[in-house]
């Protein structure tokens, strides 16, 4: 710890975002850079605690409370205050694969546990994160390194999203053979498709990282199917071991009366589409643009949804939230190090808010039907206010409020409202056996599944999560496989 004092001297202070009037208007990303003074003195305020929570990696309330891969935090911040940053990068590289990921699409559970945040604001970890690694890339630190020695071992991990790059970046550290399938045409998976541009840009940050993992010697097969244009039998009887990395992208469904009326999607139809079209150069298959939109869900996804429709130019936007609007301040339920539900605005309610003039969320309210027009199309929404109560069971289910109703225009209704878990078309091909929940059954630290040499990680076996928990799950996967092939690992 180079500054005692730092804490008690600077104050938390985040780079300026571009303002929302002005970066609606392209898909660049809106996130800018702190110099390198301020930086410093951000990372002075690391207070060097006698137990660093930031980096615990654990769960309480059933919530990520600091880092899932356990990022080494303190060390780091001290090597950025002291301007040591290839050092920060070697300690930064020794946890975490894909930095500039994290740094960007992380909601930094880290921040929610640091020490000093108990009376105070924590320190900026994410945005120190993502400058030590964008610095590297600027320098050139950042290189490929294929692995010095190579097995005879040869792997497939099915489906490059978050958990499947880590498990094959680490594989092939192991100087195994990897090969990574993926059904869609591009590789990254949710890291492509089913995030923003603006938020992570796929020319600039995703793909400069694909092409130099592919330079290390990962093979991607793109447009390749496991299940149908590789049947599973196949992938058993070529490879030495398989990972299963498929993500939990059943989306949750909402079948109210008009559900099956022209312009209601779900959400990763709308960001995969809109994605794949700006990278394609070609429009959009479903715009927002000089429609009224409604998104159904508060969560990411829903956000993600917000800040897409913002820059079609939609005509209005309502996001609609059925739990209540969270307090400004952690409530006495919700003790640090729990990470802490309070009210804030992400970038694309920022967005909203700059245009219309108010938060687009409506809290305690859900849908009861689509309305359509004369041509089977979406023309609004039923929407009704809610209150929780308890049921005979004593289970808070949501009750409608009598005299509530109103109808809201829309020509575009957006379903984000989270994930049931993997498809099972593959799984079912394989015959692993699943937990109730239509995961693939697997225990964490071991992530073996019924059927010999077949592992399973990410959001396929642990259900919806946060791309940092996919990466933590893709890198153990990676360790139990190698040492099931080599009868030993030196993997992490």
């Amino acid at each position: 710890m180079g500054k005692p004092t730092g804490f008690l001297e600077y104050v938390r202070e985040l780079p300026l975002d571009r303002s929302a009037q002005n970066r609606i208007r392209d898909w660049n990303e809106f996130h800018e850079h702190m110099d390198e003074k301020k930086l410093r003195e951000q990372g002075a305020r690391c207070m060097d605690c006698g137990i660093p929570f930031c980096h615990s990696g654990t769960l309480v309330s059933g919530m990520a409370s600091g880092c899932p891969i356990n990022n080494l935090i303190p060390e780091w911040n001290d090597l950025v205050y002291r301007g040591l940053w290839r050092e920060a990068l070697d300690r930064l590289h020794k946890t975490n694969n894909f930095p500039e990921f994290t740094g960007r699409v992380c909601p930094a559970p880290c921040e929610g546990s640091c020490v000093l945040g108990i009376n105070a604001p924590p320190v900026t970890i994410k945005n120190i994160e993502c400058t030590i690694i964008d610095h590297a890339w600027e320098k050139g630190w950042v290189v490929p390194e294929a692995p010095k020695k190579r097995t005879d071992k040869k792997v497939a991990v099915v489906g490059s999203g978050p958990a499947g790059l880590s498990a094959a970046a680490q594989l092939n550290r192991a100087g195994h053979w990897v090969t990574v399938f993926e059904r869609s045409d591009r590789p990254g998976g949710l890291l492509m498709y089913g995030i923003p541009n603006m938020k992570l840009d796929k020319e600039k940050v995703v793909l400069r990282r694909l092409k130099q993992m592919e330079r290390e010697g990962v093979a991607f097969r793109c447009g390749c199917e496991v299940g149908k244009d590789v049947t599973s039998a196949e992938l058993l009887a070529e490879y030495d071991a398989v990972v299963l990395t498929t993500g939990a992208t059943k989306p949750r469904d909402l079948p109210i009366e008009g559900r099956g009326l022209k312009g209601v999607h779900f959400a990763m139809e709308f960001l995969h589409g809109n994605t794949k079209a700006l990278l394609d150069q070609t429009p959009p298959p479903i715009t927002a643009e000089g429609k009224d939109v409604v998104i159904i869900g508060g969560g990411d996804t829903g956000t993600d949804c917000v800040g897409t429709s913002m820059r079609h130019g939609c005509r209005s936007l309502v996001q609609v939230e059925i739990l209540p609007r969270p307090p400004e301040k952690r409530a006495k339920d919700n003790p640090w190090p729990e990470w802490p539900k309070t009210y804030k605005m992400d970038y694309g309610q920022e967005e909203a808010a700059a245009k219309y003039g108010a938060d687009p969320r409506v809290y305690l309210t859900t849908a009861k039907k689509f309305i359509s027009d004369d041509q089977g199309n979406v023309s609004g929404v039923h929407l009704v206010q809610i209150k929780w109560d308890k049921n005979e069971k004593g289970q808070f289910v949501p009750v409608d409020i009598p005299g509530t109703d109103r109808i809201v225009p829309a020509q575009v209704v957006l379903l984000a409202m989270g994930f049931l878990g993997p498809e099972q078309g593959l799984l079912d091909g394989l015959g692993v056996e699943r937990d109730p929940r239509s995961n693939v059954k697997a225990d964490h630290g071991k992530f073996t599944t019924s059927i010999p040499k077949v592992f399973a990680a990410g959001d396929c076996r642990r259900g919806q999560s946060l791309v940092v928990w996919a990466f933590n799950e893709g890198r153990g996967a990676a360790r139990e496989c190698d040492q099931f092939l080599m009868g030993t690992t030196s993997l992490p």
